[in-house]
């Protein structure tokens, strides 16, 4: 049940390995982790299960060009961990209720490990069967020491407890007292071998006087000593066996019986059971578990090939039945009273969850508190509404803002200009953000074309809002009649509004409608008025400078009228903006042609 985990551990592994760990050492890592993966779906699957298969090839495949480039490999094995130069290389998962390779090994007395170059599939074939039998009936009750010693194959070696104690029987030090037992100076082989060497060396040298000590050396007496601290390790141990995860415990039963269970009677209460297991995990919101369980359950025609249409349809409808309504009220339920909750894994589901979810995804998103959480949701629904985004644009006339902008950032993404019509219906949405996300929107949908829903936005009354519509405007990718700026100019606050935001408002008249202004500036130049004459003078001095960068034969017309008949201020400022046009004419006039 924990390929998935592992698998994801192997890559982290990798990826920090890549940075910190020499190559071998990080090699070691990724072939420790594909064999517990490996002997673990062995013993769940079978080791003819086409999964169980693709994990061993993928294992021999990893050591054979382990060993190619460092023609062995060997790890010291310790109670929960594997070591390798002397650094922790592999250690049992906690999650797991399963045994891994390395409590297996250290169970049965191996204490190291060796594979040599030159292994093949078969002699790795027959060490992943030796881990927990199953070759010959009659063997089973035999372990892993004896399977192995009776085929005595010399791509692998190990060291057992038995041969440490018998060579340490009768020593005044341990075995590797000179030496120590480090992988990194020399394997524990080399220092069994080479303990027997000198103390056969002392047996010859010292004659009959040393003949007790010979006789204990090859004495078969084995002891185990266990430590205060040990028995206090093998406590704390049991007592975490004893508090594992329930549900964890249940999917590896449920596991096993899918691989090896074949009344149709039991396999189809077992979809059952995983269906209801599917409902609890929406309701905790154990989303990495119920992302493993979907997993597994997406293999079940590899693990299982010979199900019948019937229990192949139960799987089915747990897939299709991901987006019901109570799933997505459980989600919403349980964000909503976890606003810190984890959310791993809750994106996978979601996109299992298919196209027909979208409309209860979107309610989904207006009911969502946090900003974090609507985002995960929002990014489902950017990949599963693509091809049918009408829910999200009948929420467009939704009164939550904030449904509303999640609405409009997924549509922008997709950029797709059939949307602009139903964003151009919220030009006058109450909230100021979704009006300023709409212009933004526009901006997408229209980058050229009619600018008139644009030019609506004149009325606005935010500054803001005004401004970056002039934005678009000012582009020179719009066109918009004099007769659709009228109703703006004629605004009794627009001589209020400041001056920066008047420059613009001409300069975008004078880029979208050009000489079909030129009436209404003129009137401003020559205009004489006893009210307001100031904010009039305002304007007609901006009219002067529009007029002189429209500069057009109308435009340079009415600056000449300007100059005679306007007041003081205008005249100069037309006077101003005629020398400019002048100005520039002059720099673009044409180099002199040369004779030849």
């Amino acid at each position: 049940m924990t390929d998935l985990k592992t698998a994801q551990d192997m890559m982290a592994a990798a990826v920090a390995a890549k940075g910190t760990e020499d190559p071998e050492t990080a090699s070691v890592k990724r072939i420790l982790k594909l064999l517990d993966k490996t002997a673990k779906s062995n013993r769940t699957y079978g080791a003819t299960n086409p999964v169980a298969q693709k994990f061993s090839q993928q294992l021999f495949e990893e050591l054979t060009v382990h060993l190619n480039t460092y023609s062995k490999l060997t790890i010291l094995i310790q109670r929960s961990q594997l070591v390798f130069n002397d650094m922790v290389v592999h250690q049992a998962d906690k999650d797991s209720s399963s045994e891994g390779v390395g409590f297996k090994l250290y169970a049965d007395g191996i204490r190291e490990f060796s594979i040599h170059q030159g292994l093949t599939r078969e002699d790795l074939t027959f060490f992943l069967e030796s881990l927990w039998g199953g070759m010959d009936p009659t063997q089973d009750d035999d372990d892993i020491v004896t399977r192995l010693w009776s085929r005595n194959l010399s791509s692998i070696s190990i060291v057992t407890a038995e041969e440490i104690a018998k060579v340490s029987v009768g020593a005044n030090e341990p075995a590797a007292a000179e030496g120590g037992m480090s992988s990194s100076e020399t394997t524990l082989r080399e220092l069994l071998d080479s303990e027997r060497n000198q103390r056969g060396r002392k047996a010859q040298g010292a004659g009959e006087g040393t003949g007790a000590q010979n006789k204990r050396i090859q004495s078969s007496l084995i002891g185990y000593e266990v430590t205060d601290e040990e028995l206090a390790t093998l406590a704390r141990e049991i007592e975490a066996e004893s508090k594992q995860n329930d549900l964890l415990y249940i999917m590896e039963m449920l596991t096993a019986i899918l691989a090896y269970e074949t009344s149709p009677v039991l396999l189809t209460k077992l979809f059952t059971i995983w269906g209801s297991i599917v409902d609890s995990l929406f309701r905790d919101g154990k989303w990495t578990v119920l992302e493993h369980v979907l997993g597994l359950l997406h293999e079940t025609d590899a693990v299982r090939p010979d199900l019948s249409q019937e229990h192949k349809q139960q799987v089915a409808s747990l897939f299709s039945g991901l987006g019901r309504a109570e799933h997505i009220k459980d989600v919403e339920t349980y964000l909503n009273s976890s606003p810190t909750a984890q959310t791993e894994g809750l994106s996978t589901i979601l996109l299992m969850m298919g196209a027909d979810a979208v409309p209860l995804l979107c309610s989904l998103l207006a009911k969502l508190n946090s900003p974090a959480h609507q985002a995960i949701v929002s990014d489902a629904l950017l990949v599963l509404a693509k091809d049918r985004p009408e829910p999200l644009l009948k929420g467009l006339m939704d009164r939550r803002p904030a449904y509303v902008r999640n609405l409009l950032a997924i549509l922008m993404k997709w950029n797709d200009p059939k949307f602009a019509e139903p964003v151009e219906k919220l030009t006058r949405y109450p909230d100021l953000q979704v009006r300023k996300d709409v212009v933004r929107a526009m901006g997408f949908f229209r980058p050229t074309g009619n600018g008139l829903k644009l030019v609506s936005f004149m009325e606005d009354e935010e500054e803001a809002i005004r401004l970056a519509a002039l934005k678009l405007l000012v582009s020179g990718h719009y066109t918009a009649p004099f007769s659709s700026w009228s109703a703006i100019l004629s605004m009794e606050d627009f001589s209020e509004r400041p001056v920066s935001e008047r420059r613009a408002v001409f300069q975008a008249i004078r880029v979208t409608c050009g000489d079909e202004a030129v009436p209404y500036w003129e009137r401003l130049l020559t205009e004489w008025s006893w009210t307001s004459r100031k904010k009039k003078e305002e304007l007609a001095v901006l009219a002067a400078e529009s007029l002189g960068k429209l500069a057009t034969p109308a435009a340079l017309s009415a600056l000449e009228l300007g100059s005679k008949k306007g007041g003081a201020a205008v005249r100069q400022a037309c006077v101003h903006a005629l020398s400019q046009v002048q100005r520039q004419q002059q720099s673009k006039s044409p180099a002199d042609v040369p004779h030849y």
